[in-house]
């Protein structure tokens, strides 16, 4: 479900990546409770779905070069944990879905073609079809699609590091290894100016939203709750049973107060047993949490 391109299980990725416009936050797969963040200048990476996020590249080199220097011919395996804003991840319905490969592949294609902001016909595309509580339900799936070229000049610098990027995902899917399953429950999260709403039914993935805002006021992130709850409201007959905030930093005790007043919903920050998830930091530590021991 939330791997890109090249997912490889056997031997796992030795180091974790998570980057962002604000830098890399980073840690040995076998170490980690040593997480860490080396920042970026402005201007390095400016997160599109549309257009090469890497605007800097010589800068990003010698950020990864200071984490992880050379290691002669060896190629050493790590998972790249992307923006959410340069991807698009979508929850698509159908009553019947083709199950040979190509037809599916095919289908997602043209369904999501008008909606992403590239040519879909290339795209990198991975999918996954959920699990249904009756068997009469329609068959949800999970789809998230982003441009070949952005992968490719995401990973570039890490290959000439001499990493093979063997996982990639986002940074909100890998977060979600932060969550327990319960019945209904959003994670909210905030990256810089980009804010990312998943809304889950136990495990089940049912909405994906990724917005970019003017300045991520309270006020402004209600426009974009306000309609997903009443979505959850409409659609899953029911209220959301807690709201996760993610890299809200002074802003969370005040967005869980007003929150819960709004709509009688628990409102917790994520945890982890890695560290403390926030803006640049929340995938990485997910994905730490789904390896970990």
């Amino acid at each position: 479900m939330t791997s890109f391109a090249n997912l490889l299980k056997d031997p796992p990725p030795t180091h974790a990546f998570e980057l962002s416009e604000a830098g890399i936050a980073f840690a040995r797969v076998n170490e980690p409770k040593e997480s860490n963040f080396m920042p970026f200048d402005a201007g390095v990476l400016l997160v599109s779905p549309a257009h090469d996020n890497i605007h800097q590249p010589q800068a990003v080199r010698d950020v990864i070069g200071a984490i992880a220097p050379p290691n002669g011919h060896r190629k050493r395996r790590a998972a790249l944990i992307l923006p959410d804003y340069c991807a698009r991840i979508a929850v698509l319905d159908f009553d019947n879905f083709p199950a040979d490969p190509g037809e599916q592949l095919a289908l997602l294609r043209f369904r999501m073609k008008k909606s992403v902001p590239f040519d879909v016909d290339s795209a990198i595309v991975s999918y996954a079809a959920q699990p249904r509580k009756k068997d009469k339900e329609k068959i949800e799936v999970l789809a998230a699609v982003m441009s070949a070229e952005i992968v490719g000049r995401y990973e570039a610098p890490f290959r000439g590091a001499g990493f093979h990027p063997g996982l990639v995902t986002t940074s909100s899917l890998a977060a979600l290894n932060l969550m327990q399953p319960e019945q209904i429950t959003m994670l909210v999260k905030l990256n810089g100016r980009i804010l990312s709403v998943l809304v889950l039914d136990g495990s089940v993935i049912k909405l994906a939203r990724c917005v970019e805002m003017d300045a991520g006021r309270p006020e402004e992130i209600e426009t974009v709750l306000h309609p997903t709850v009443a979505y959850i409201e409409d659609e899953l007959k029911a209220k959301p049973q807690r709201i996760w905030l993610c890299g809200f930093g002074s802003q969370s005790a005040d967005c869980a107060e007003r929150w819960q007043a709004e709509w009688n919903v628990a409102v917790e920050p994520l945890r982890a047993r890695f560290g403390t998830p926030g803006q640049n930091n929340a995938g990485l530590l997910g994905y730490l949490e789904s390896v970990g021991a």
